[in-house]
């Protein structure tokens, strides 16, 4: 393998993270469920604009906690036998749903997708604020300084999760037989959303964001995707006096913290080089799934298009028809 910038690849192996775990993190998660669970989702549909012959394509919207109305991509195959199995798929950070051409050999092939659209980026669903302090420059760090239940990332990990029931709850879904997948943050909330509903079968997240915050400030790489962490010390605490409790709090949204739930088999990919998702942060929430797993290495690639792995996650999706 080649040098990394990051640790050996023995280390790697090894590694479980760095970052805080709240002592009251597995309370945290199980009262924030029943808390969406109470949530009147107020669903509807909408067909979309653009369709096929072979698949209906709506515009899902629901409320999620907290209140904000959020929106999904749904595809739903016309001519397949019932249950179908149904595929989830998040959206990397700042992005949105995508196109639905993205989605539709998985419709094709007798899936219904679903595509998250996360409060407040590039979709269509809602931010509607409400939290105490900064709210400049990133979304890890909106609710940092009011309580965990403010944190954005932790409604949006419930959205994921509320997305999941609703399709679920299809009659011609089965839902014994769902997957879910996505790349960075998509590959973070495809980690999340398998933790809170852990009847999810397969996962397949790809060079996953949110792990182990404490990891990437230790390298120097709070850049990129995690800049708003650096920016945030910068302006609000430079001396560090309240570093401790800075990543305790970001702990309540620390993937690498929430994998012990899944019981779903897993297929993960990660890129050595990666600099954006540092791979120790990744092996982190990897090294800590007690699931069935597998990992796909990519030694020569960074935060990139990954070759032949979309392929690999069709083929391990292919498992649920």
């Amino acid at each position: 393998m080649p040098l990394m910038f990051d640790m050996t690849w023995k280390e790697l192996q090894l590694y479980t993270g760095c970052n805080p775990r709240p002592h009251d993190f597995d309370m945290f998660w199980d009262k924030s469920l029943e808390k969406m669970r109470a949530v009147d989702p107020d669903i509807e549909w909408r067909p979309a604009s653009f369709q096929t012959e072979f698949a209906q394509c709506l515009d899902l919207f629901f409320t999620g906690v907290g209140g904000a109305r959020i929106h999904a991509k749904v595809l739903r195959p016309k001519h397949t036998s019932n249950p179908q199995p149904g595929l989830l798929m998040f959206h990397g950070y700042t992005g949105n749903s995508g196109l639905w051409m993205d989605k539709l050999g998985y419709a094709a092939a007798g899936f219904t997708v679903a595509a998250l659209d996360c409060r407040g980026q590039g979709g269509l669903s809602e931010d509607v604020g409400g939290v105490k302090g900064t709210t400049l420059r990133g979304q890890i760090i909106r609710g940092l300084d009011g309580p965990p239940e403010k944190l954005l990332f932790r409604q949006i990990f419930l959205d994921t999760a509320q997305l999941a029931q609703i399709i679920m709850d299809l009659p011609e879904v089965d839902p014994e037989r769902i997957g879910v997948t996505g790349a960075s943050q998509g590959g973070g909330l495809t980690l999340a959303c398998a933790s809170l509903v852990p009847s999810i079968k397969r996962v397949a997240p790809v060079f996953p964001f949110l792990s182990d915050y404490r990891r990437v400030w230790e390298m120097d790489q709070a850049k990129d995707a995690y800049f708003e962490l650096q920016d945030y010390f910068r302006r609000f605490d430079p001396l560090h006096e309240r570093e401790q409790a800075v990543f305790t709090q970001l702990g309540y949204i620390d993937i690498q913290n929430l994998v012990s739930r899944i019981q779903g088999k897993v297929m993960m990919a990660v890129g050595l080089m990666d600099t954006v998702c540092p791979p120790s942060t990744q092996f982190a929430a990897y090294n800590k799934i007690q699931a069935d797993k597998s990992l796909r290495v990519y030694p020569d690639f960074a935060h990139e298009i990954l070759p032949e792995n979309d392929d690999a996650i069709f083929r391990f999706m292919s498992d649920l028809l």
